[in-house]
């Protein structure tokens, strides 16, 4: 028997769509007008999406820190996951991108729960360090690669004890693990795994799931 985890072939993705996935059709239709965007890629998949839903709830959270929204697929599912009173701060330079996201949060009526940063996301954690009471249940990461380090360190600095970061593309479509791909991107990704792996802050655990989801838990 092996010990190995499973390999996801197109049968068995599949068939974890069709038997699991609990998508509502306001997430499918973003989904669908984001696969029609040239950076269509850049979308998580809706099983990632259902699973940090699934990780708002099980941390409790009440508040929730987005590094990277494109078009708003995973800030709208972890602010549907949110309570009432939950709030959920998102970051990203785009207007474009995120004008698509704002029609999708309103729409589902979460709009009220977001605050929306357009600029460098290593100054809306900048400003957020230096608030008073500014602490985080959770926080995604999901930008330019070249910065995940800093992102990281960031998050972590905000989150409470007990508090998830979520780094998305931890296995950069296979690229970690061919030691001939050595550009800037696979690089970054490649030294947060391990810097992740050996830190002692942390628990954490990488999972196969979409493009690869580095969960670290904030001891």
């Amino acid at each position: 028997m092996s010990n190995r985890t499973l390999a996801l072939t197109d049968d068995i993705h599949r068939y974890l769509v069709e038997a699991t996935l609990r998508e509502p059709p306001l997430l499918a239709r973003l989904r669908a007008e984001t696969h029609a965007l040239p950076m269509a890629r850049m979308q998580i998949a809706p099983e990632q999406g259902q699973f940090m839903g699934l990780l708002v709830e099980l941390c409790a959270a009440r508040r929730v820190l987005e590094v990277g929204v494109f078009t708003g697929y995973s800030s709208l599912a972890m602010a549907l996951a949110l309570p009432d009173d939950g709030r959920l701060v998102a970051c990203d330079v785009s207007d474009e991108w995120t004008s698509i996201a704002r029609r999708y949060w309103k729409e589902a009526g979460v709009d009220r729960k977001i605050e929306l940063h357009l600029r460098p996301a290593l100054e809306t954690l900048a400003e957020l360090a230096r608030a008073p009471g500014a602490v985080f249940d959770l926080a995604f990461i999901d930008a330019d690669k070249e910065h995940y380090d800093d992102y990281y360190e960031s998050c972590l600095a905000l989150l409470r004890p007990g508090g998830l970061v979520l780094v998305d593309n931890a296995l950069w479509s296979g690229d970690v693990a061919d030691p001939s791909v050595n550009d800037t991107e696979t690089s970054a990704i490649r030294a947060l795994n391990a810097k992740v792996r050996a830190d002692e802050r942390v628990s954490m655990s990488l999972l196969p799931l979409g493009d690869g989801l580095l969960l670290a838990r904030k001891r």
